[in-house]
């Protein structure tokens, strides 16, 4: 990155001129407003930043944003944007996605992104099923969810993408949702901060074809006993009055009641703790949006990213071998004319 000043710069600057085609009252408005909020915040340059996306509803996102855009195709933008961040490490580059695109023709792209720790800020929005498609049943679908696609229910166990990222070993790993723009903001800044890979769950509302997914834990009376937000350095507690908390016993995390086990019991969150076994049991927590749900950073660990290391070994085989020969190479080894 240059040294110059980053000139001030205003949600305005950073809202493009496209007409936003999302159905009205769609949580990917909030998204979209807490990021382009966000930009001038962190003192961040248009000119340098990316948006890569797939294929689904959340992916017209790049159009949206003034800055560099890539609409990729559906499951491969974390590709995509492996290609951008390592060849361009003066680049910051996200990563949009939806549970569809992200989850199912692009699992592989994501897991691997992650455990190669690519330098990528990577917002899932997670809404529990396909809205560009017309509502077929989506990865994170609960079991027995009557879709389009499934009207017996769907027979699939739904993948949880904290416990999926955490699993692929990624160095940061967050939950959020579109009904908290103050925590969505703060999640997102900290995701751009972190040095690789990091991976935010977003709790999006479709209201058209899965509307209220989220109520049980989202509406304004449930969040309060429903949502339990994760802090680094205090013990995990959540409620009206904090009058429940979580313990964890034997490598896994339940809910209890604090005053049946006592304050000194409770977990005390560490986000920065190397071995994920504790932020994976947080993440099993609720099984869906259905109980008592972890919102915040589950981990942020520093570990070198794949772009930096790939450049450590260039510049070592420079050193060692002198610059490179493109010519040679592409002539060397078996070659033919076609003809």
């Amino acid at each position: 990155m240059t040294d110059v000043a980053v000139p001030a710069t205003t949600k305005k600057d950073w809202t493009s001129d496209q007409e936003i085609r999302w159905c009205p009252g769609c949580g990917d408005y909030s998204i979209l407003t807490a990021v382009q909020m966000l930009m001038p915040e962190l003192g961040a340059r248009r000119e340098d930043t990316v948006f890569v996306s797939g294929i689904g509803c959340s992916s017209r996102f790049p159009y949206y944003m003034n800055t560099y855009g890539v609409h990729s195709i559906h499951g491969r933008a974390p590709a995509m944007a492996t290609g951008i961040a390592v060849s361009r490490p003066d680049l910051h580059v996200w990563v949009i996605t939806g549970d569809g695109d992200a989850l199912s023709i692009g699992g592989n792209h994501l897991m691997h992104a992650l455990r190669r720790n690519v330098n990528l800020t990577i917002i899932l929005f997670n809404n529990q099923i396909y809205g560009l498609t017309k509502g077929q049943y989506s990865p994170t679908s609960e079991a027995g969810k009557v879709t389009k696609s499934t009207p017996f229910g769907s027979l699939d166990h739904p993948y949880n993408p904290v416990s999926l990222a955490l699993g692929a070993e990624a160095s940061f790993v967050a939950r959020t949702h579109d009904m908290d723009r103050k925590h969505m903001m703060e999640t997102f800044r900290r995701a751009y901060r972190h040095q690789g890979a990091a991976l935010v769950e977003v709790y999006q509302n479709c209201n058209v074809f899965n509307d209220g997914a989220f109520d049980l834990i989202l509406s304004k009376d449930a969040r309060p006993r429903m949502l339990i937000p994760l802090a680094h350095g205090e013990p995990i507690r959540f409620g009206p009055d904090g009058e429940w908390g979580v313990v964890f016993e034997d490598g896994s995390a339940r809910v209890v009641e604090v005053a049946d086990v006592g304050e000194d019991r409770l977990g005390v969150h560490d986000e920065h703790r190397e071995d994920p076994s504790l932020a994976f049991a947080l993440s099993r927590l609720a099984s869906g949006p259905t109980a008592p749900t972890p919102v915040g950073v589950f981990r942020d660990v520093e570990r070198p990213h794949y772009g930096a290391l790939v450049n450590e070994q260039l510049v070592a085989a420079a050193e060692r071998k002198g610059p490179g020969d493109l010519a040679a190479l592409l002539s060397s080894g078996s070659t033919w004319t076609v003809t």
